[in-house]
């Protein structure tokens, strides 16, 4: 589990009752692009690789400052409740003086409750969203990373794809068929390289501290295997594969080293994860930092950019506002995990990305973030009963009801996520807190109880 760095076992937001819905505000180009994405047809790399991509960021919507919606505009009666309730347990002491959130009705295009909801806030693992929402528009849902292993020269190269899954049982399927050919050329000696050279070398981002490696998150390379949580993983993953080799009787002369592949080495063997929707999904059931690192930087390369930090928030910006005409007010993105204590993603803008999930324009690209989203309740995910989420009074009847990636560094508690009414209606949340003392089981209690207030359970 590592959704923290120290866990414990809108479209834009108008308060008249409406908010400014994405299709409306597009330019006619967005809504070209945004036709272009509706046919499910994956952003090529090219598109945004070009310098003009990635021109400053314009904002294509602009804020107003929060109120209630207008009673006479139209507000149910179990809307009108909703909003009673949400202005008093927002003000609840465990979660502190610093709270953002906003409600949206993704149904009806309108816009339930706002609370500083364009404030900017340090978001924790709620800025996955962002990160998911690029991964999946810049490659695609159906891509998949490739590590391959390549000879020349009397050396086996393994070469990293940016597999953040990949797995010994798959290094074994690699060194088998490698086995094979080695021994039909009558070798039974090699040397064993690595190359990680498609990420720039890894960094902190900014917001990181040293004491995140390798517990939190480990140096961002491109080969790793089993998830290792070592300082090198491309090194420690030539080593599995070294051992692996010699079990089969082939000799290793020396110790694994660092190289750049040729490109006139024999290919040997290759392997290909599994799809992208799937790794989002697990990335974000689990809040896995490493993968979202990964994620980001295979964002920037496959668009183009370097396979930096910066490269892969250049793009994750472009994405959002350029693709979706997500606000980029008072964004400010560094990691693609949320760990960098320098994030700021206001509730507003959270709530705005996961609309999108509400577009069935948009379920072929996006739609593995709403499956990947945790439930509540759901064992082995961060809402699961073995965090203690959603076992409160108030909120144990929103389980199984309540999607919401959840958030949580010290100081920071998040959760962003979308249920549904009796009526089947899309309502869609984000809740951000900064700052509060208040123990960290009680603010999540806190949290679940404004989510199970948007599903209407807890009346």
């Amino acid at each position: 589990m590592s959704d923290t760095a120290d866990q414990t076992p809108m479209n834009t937001f108008t308060p008249a009752g409406h908010h400014r819905h994405r299709k409306v505000r597009m330019t006619g180009s967005a809504v070209r692009r945004a036709v272009v994405l509706a046919m499910a047809v994956p952003v090529a790399s090219a598109a945004l690789a070009g310098t003009s991509a990635f021109a400053a960021d314009q904002n294509t919507a602009t804020t107003v400052p929060d109120a209630h919606p207008d009673q006479d505009g139209g507000l149910a009666g179990d809307e009108e409740q909703l909003v009673k309730n949400l202005d008093t347990r927002v003000l609840d002491q465990r979660l502190g003086a610093d709270v953002s959130g906003v409600v949206l009705d993704a149904d009806s295009d309108t816009s339930l409750w706002g609370h500083n909801a364009t404030t900017a806030m340090m978001p924790a693992s709620n800025a996955k969203l962002a990160t998911s929402t690029a991964a999946l528009t810049v490659m695609g849902p159906d891509h998949r990373f490739t590590t391959k292993v390549v000879y020349g020269h009397g050396t086996l190269t393994l070469v990293g794809g940016g597999d953040r899954t990949f797995s010994s049982d798959d290094l074994a399927e690699l060194t088998k068929t490698a086995v094979a050919g080695l021994k039909a050329a009558g070798l039974t000696s090699v040397k064993v390289a690595v190359d990680d050279s498609l990420f720039a070398e890894p960094s902190l981002a900014n917001g990181w501290n040293e004491g995140y490696y390798p517990t939190e998150v480990t140096p961002v390379r491109a080969l790793v295997v089993d998830g290792h949580s070592v300082e090198d993983t491309s090194v420690d993953a030539g080593k599995v594969f070294a051992k692996q080799l010699a079990a089969a009787g082939i000799t290793v002369d020396g110790d694994v080293t660092r190289a750049t592949a040729h490109h006139r080495d024999v290919p040997v063997a290759r392997h290909k994860s599994a799809p992208l929707r799937d790794i989002v999904k697990t990335m974000l059931k689990t809040s896995d930092n490493n993968i979202a690192e990964t994620l980001l930087r295979m964002t920037a390369v496959e668009a183009g950019r370097p396979a930096t930090f910066e490269g892969g928030t250049e793009v994750v910006r472009h994405v959002l506002g350029h693709r979706y005409g997500v606000s980029l007010e008072n964004f400010e993105m560094h990691d693609g995990s949320g760990l960098s204590r320098a994030d700021r993603i206001p509730a507003a803008t959270l709530a705005q990305i996961l609309e999108l999930l509400t577009d069935p324009r948009n379920t072929h690209t996006l739609g593995s973030i709403l499956e990947g989203l945790p439930v509540a309740g759901e064992a082995g995910a961060t809402l699961g009963p073995e965090w203690g989420r959603f076992d409160d009074p108030n909120s144990e009847c929103a389980v199984g009801k309540v999607r919401a990636k959840t958030g949580t560094l010290t100081g920071a508690v998040a959760l962003s996520g979308l249920t549904q009414t009796e009526d089947g209606e899309w309502r869609v949340f984000s809740f951000i807190e900064n700052g509060s003392t208040a123990a960290p089981n009680d603010i999540k209690d806190a949290m679940d109880g404004l989510a199970a207030t948007v599903n209407g359970c807890y009346a």
